[in-house]
Parts: C-alpha cells; structure tokens; sequence
C-alpha cells in the first residue's frame, strides 16, 4: 500500500506477526525504513501486533486556503491520502485506523480510534511509533525535557546524542527534567552524508502529551517517547480520538524545508467565528530593563513585611510604575508601533517563584505606583495598545481558576492582547509543561482568549505544532531560548539563530524579542554582552518570524543609532509572499519578504560565527519595476565580539535582474528594506 507525491513515497505493509511499518523514501533514498507502528494501552499491552488490514481508501487533495496572518497570504494544500482500517483479535475485535498523507516535502500520519464497544476508555502507557533511519545523520538538537524547551543547540552525529552534561550546566534554566539521557526535544533537524535533509516534529497537538525521540544509537532509530503525567500514565484517552499528526519533512533543499507550509496543512481550519479583530504588531516594554538588573518585575525586598500604613515597603527599583511606562507609550508612539507590553504590573512578584506555591497571583490587583487608570487613558491618547501580562509562576490551576475574572479585567481595560508564563514547577504538582495535562490547558487559554477577542503570546509553553491555524489568536509562543539569555546568562552562540529556523519555528512563530543594539555594557556581570552584531539584531526580524515582534532594547539605546532603528520602524509582521533564497543549518539563512497588502520587499540575512557574503538574486521583484534597497549591514571592522555595535546604510538602485552583495561579519547579518521607485 503505497501514497505518493513527487519525489516522496510512502509505503505501508503489516507482517506475518501482523504489526503494522512504514517506509518512506525521496528520490529513491531511503529517508525512514521501516519502522513500527502501535501502542501500548491499559487494555492492550501489545496493540501493536496481531492486526489484520480489514479495509484501505485513498483520495487525492489540492486546494487553497488563506490564512488570517503569516509568511504567505495563499496555502496550497497538495496530497495524496491512505488510510489503512485495521482490526485486533477478528470480527468485533478493537479496530485502530492510520492516515498517511503524502506532500511533496514529506509525510504526515497519525492513529485513529474509531468509536467502538471494546475500546471505549483507555490510558495510554507508550506509542510505539519508531522512525528507523538510513544513516547516522548531523543533528541539530536539544535535550528531551519535560519542562523547557530553552537549552543551547548541540550539532552532532545522530549516534553521538547524550543530554546528559548539558542538562547538568544549563543552570540557568528554571525547572530542568529530563530523565532519559538519549532523549531529543522535537522538531530534530537532521542533515544526511549524501545530502538530504529531515525533520522530524509533530502537527495539531491537541488532547494527548508533546512528543520527544528516544535515540537508539546502535540502530539509528528514533522512537516515541511521551511526555508523562503525575503517576506515570502519558495519556487518558475516549474514543473516537485522534492523535497527533507525526511529521517527517525531507527535501534535497534546505530552503525547502523552511519553506514547507505541511505541519500548516495538517491542522484544522480556524475555530474562531470571527478573526477581524485579530492584528499582528510590533511593540517594546519594560522587559528588558529587568532582564539587565536595571529594574525590578517586584515592588518590594520584602514579601512578608509591610510599613506602618499596612502596605508593602517600595523599594523604587519598580519598572512597572506610572511615570516609566508612560514613558514608553510615548515612544512607542513617536516610533509608529502598535504596542507597549507592561510586565510587573500586578501584585505577587516579591515570592512567585521558586516556592512551588499555588496561589500567587490574582491578575487584577496593580501594585500601589500603577494607576491602570490613568496608563490606559494615556494610552488610548496616543493610540497606543497596552498588552496584558498574566504570569502564572507554574500555577495553572490557580490561573485556570480565575480565567474569566483575568480576561474580563483585560475586556474592562481595554486590553486587547495578553503575554501568558508559565515560568517554574508545574501546579497540577507532578504534572509537566509539556504533558496531556497542560497541553490541554493552553489549548483552553487560547480558546477563552478567542472568547474575548484577545490575542495570546504564550511563554513556557509547549512547543508549538501549527496550531496559529486553528486558534489564529494564539500569535506566538516562546517555547525556546530567547534573546533573553544573553541577558542572564552566557548567551546565545552565533549560531544559534540559524539553527532556529530549522527546528522551533517549524511547528511555529517565536516571540524571540530581537532589535537589542546595546550589545555590549548593558550587564553588570563582566564580560556579558550579546553574541550577535547590530544589523543581525535587524535581520532577525525578517528571518524569526512572528507577527508578534519586541522592539526589546531601551529607547535611550534606540535613540542612539536612530537612523538603524528605521528599519525597525518600516519592518511589517504580516506578509503576502516569502522567498528563502537561501540556508543552511547551523551555518547562514536569507530570507526575503513581502509586505501584506503593499508592494515592498524586506530581506533578512545572517550568518554564523564565520564570515560571509550574501550573494543573491532579486528576481522575485516585480519585471520592469525600478526599487531603492536600503541596505543595514555590518560596518568596517565589525565583528561580534570585538565590534559588534558598528554597522553602515547604503541605497541602492535595484531591479529584478540585480544581485545583491553583502559582506556579513562573523555574527553578523544584513537587512534590506527594497522599495517601489
């Protein structure tokens, strides 16, 4: 039983012992033998031999469908679909169907439980999904962890993989479980000797626990390794029921693989009955200035002593005060962005974390020096949108308690978009971030969100899985290692935001907040600076992509490279069309980019540690059309870390027969703004 589309084949067969295997080729290569297929079930132990095929349909899908927001204004969704109907143990025996769909850049499958008498309620104890691989691939990954998604990239051979010593360092991350030494957070990026590329991930992640990949070095197999609950169960389960999709992108092209609109294609339409009110944007915030020590997310030194008056003792180091976010509105204004996220604002930051506590917050009640009233008018004045901050420290159950009250208070105010976390143990206690538990719960989030018309950015989340097509209020997520730890800890590599692209941002946008351009000087820890320079800052906004994006550094520090902040200011979070011209994992990627409803160009390019030039065509551009391309690049002598902050603008006259040429420092980029003459 075969599917098939273009250069990708996929083939399904059971064997004599009646246990379901796939394969799937590109070209004539293998890219997964075959591989087994099942379940162990609180029924079943073995619900994954002892099948016999009782029945196969295929159909073929081309169609087009247009996305509230994104990378593309138009999604061609192009497959060819099998779906094998098995039975267990003869007539009226349990029956577990599996739809394979074939794309041109891979393959997506996933179980099916049809409703049924003999398989009702069920727990789930293990998938015995395994992707057994042709060759010991360079991977580009991280740990599977239970709890965080925030760990330094490694590079490595696939039999090379053990988390171990990583897990151990990365200190700086909160909450740290990941009990399985050969595990991988997905999506895993991987690169063959003879010049494929894979990756492995999942689509529509809903009801059911995240996916990670146990590595088998000897055999170069993968296999499904489920999240776990409290006591050990991975999911609870009632038919009918369907899983999540299991994704393989293959491609002999690494622009392809960022290209693939497939883990899109396998989520469902939107749910929302209206997404009007929906509106990507840039924004700033206090952020960042208590990421650098500079202010506090806390009023008070002391949680549990009070003044005379009763109140808490202000110890003035407060960011989210009255007179500091005004002043943010007003630059937020003068700059033309659409935002200003206020973090701190509300009371409980003085013992949130660390202390496994339930109830810490009640996100209505602001500090004493946060007049919500007069911010919100001041606010609307300019015409600027506040964005709400609701941090839970791990709580979810106090969070889920106090859902409507949060939103409602949102609705009162005016606020129209709320940052979530999730920083911190888990309450449900036993329970984990990226588990059934809470991957149900950030589903419920998005869903009231929707119901109050507010758009959701959610940190420490599960990694994302495609699911801005079905909630397309749910903008962004974190749920990776973000800028913010060049801040509190030894950074971000060179490399690390060209590896990004090949893994986290598949499933999804990243709230990464880029656009740091003191890069040197900001931290009280010597030696601290960020591992980029100037003008990658800049090209991270069209190579990260979200439509949620952070100006995150300082307006002072804005106000000191004004003329490189322009970009900034032009830069779009919504597009008509985009071109990768050109990637390679862990090494360099250049993107260009469309604006939404207008006939402007942004390209985005940025390197590693090494040096390069950017040499690309511009033939997307319109035929017989003269453009001006401002360039951002690296200055005379720039490099990451001995010069990052220097950089130069030049325009140029370009049209679709020109080729742009851009020396990229070690850490460096380039970002062109390219404009109809």
């Amino acid at each position: 039983m075969t599917a098939s589309m273009g250069k990708v084949q996929l083939r399904f067969s059971i064997s004599p012992q009646g246990e379901p295997a796939y394969t799937v080729k590109y070209g004539g290569k293998d890219v997964v033998k075959w591989s087994k297929m099942g379940f162990v079930l609180s029924v079943d132990s073995a619900f994954f031999k002892g099948f016999d095929v009782v029945g196969t349909e295929q159909k073929a899908v081309d169609n087009n469908w247009i996305p509230v927001w994104g990378e593309a204004s138009v999604i061609r969704n192009h497959y060819q679909q099998l779906t094998v109907r098995l039975q267990k143990g003869g007539a009226g025996g349990r029956r577990m169907d599996i739809v394979f769909r074939a794309f041109e850049d891979g393959v997506g499958f996933r179980y099916v439980f049809p409703k049924q008498d003999r398989l009702k309620y069920f727990v789930v104890g293990d998938e015995v999904t395994e992707f057994a691989l042709a060759g010991d691939h360079k991977s580009f990954w991280i740990p599977g962890d239970y709890d965080t998604n925030e760990y330094p990239y490694t590079t490595s051979a696939l039999s090379a993989i053990d988390n171990r010593e990583l897990v151990a360092k990365s200190t700086a991350i909160a909450v740290r479980v990941a009990p399985d030494a050969h595990a991988v957070q997905t999506p895993l990026m991987m690169k063959t000797a003879d010049g494929l590329y894979i990756n492995i991930h999942e689509a529509a992640l809903i009801g059911y626990p995240a996916m990670q990949l146990h590595v088998d070095g000897p055999s170069l197999t993968l296999s499904a390794a489920l999240v776990p609950d409290a006591v050990g169960n991975k999911a609870y389960l009632h038919a009918p029921f369907v899983t999540p999709w299991r994704t393989i992108i293959v491609s002999n092209k690494a622009t392809d693989i960022l290209a693939s609109k497939m883990i899109l294609n396998l989520n469902e339409s939107s749910k929302l009955a209206t997404t009007d009110w929906i509106h990507p944007m840039k924004f700033v915030g206090v952020w960042w200035e208590m990421q650098t020590g500079k202010g506090t997310w806390s009023y008070s030194d002391y949680p549990d002593s009070v003044a005379a008056s009763g109140g808490l003792v202000p110890h003035g180091r407060h960011s989210a005060n009255t007179a500091n976010v005004k002043r943010y509105i007003d630059f937020a204004a003068k700059n033309h962005l659409g935002g200003v996220l206020v973090e701190g604002w509300n009371v409980g930051w003085e013992d949130w974390f660390g202390n496994w506590k339930e109830d810490v917050f009640d996100f209505v009640t602001p500090y004493p020096d946060f007049d919500i009233q007069e911010v919100t008018a001041y606010a609307a004045s300019k015409g600027v949108a506040l964005i709400m901050h609701n941090e839970t420290s791990g709580s979810a159950t106090n969070y889920e308690r106090q859902l409507d009250t949060a939103y409602k208070y949102m609705t009162r105010w005016g606020y129209h978009s709320v940052k979530t976390g999730y920083v911190g143990k888990i309450i449900p206690r036993g329970e984990h971030h990226d588990g059934q538990w809470m991957v149900d719960h950030y589903v419920r989030v998005a869903e009231k969100a929707a119901a109050y018309h507010v758009m959701l950015d959610a940190h420490e989340p599960v990694r994302p899985t495609g699911l801005q097509r079905t909630y397309p209020n749910w903008l962004a997520c974190e749920a990776a290692r973000g800028n913010e730890y060049n801040a509190f800890s030894d950074g971000n590599e060179p490399e690390h935001e060209t590896i990004l692209p090949f893994t986290r941002l598949m499933g999804g946008p990243m709230d990464y907040t880029p656009g740091i351009f003191k890069l040197r000087g900001y931290s009280t820890t010597p030696g601290r600076q960020v591992h980029t320079t100037l003008a990658k800052q800049l090209a991270l906004y069209v190579t990260l992509y979200s439509p949620l994006q952070m100006a995150a550094d300082l307006p002072e520090n804005y106000a000191a490279h004004d003329d490189a902040f322009q970009f900034i200011r032009d830069v779009p979070v919504d597009w008509d069309d985009t071109k990768v011209l050109e990637a390679e994992p862990g090494d360099y990627v250049t993107i260009a980019r469309k604006e939404k409803g207008a006939a402007n160009w942004f390209l985005g390019a940025i390197t590693d540690e090494n040096a390069r030039t950017v040499n690309v065509k511009l033939n997307f551009l319109d035929n017989g059309r003269k453009y001006t391309a401002v360039v951002y690049k690296d200055g005379a002598g720039a490099d990451w870390k001995s010069n990052p902050e220097v950089y130069a603008i030049e325009k140029l006259s370009v049209t679709n027969k020109s080729v742009l040429n851009v020396k990229l420092a070690p850490g460096g980029g380039c970002a062109v703004n390219i404009i109809p003459q």
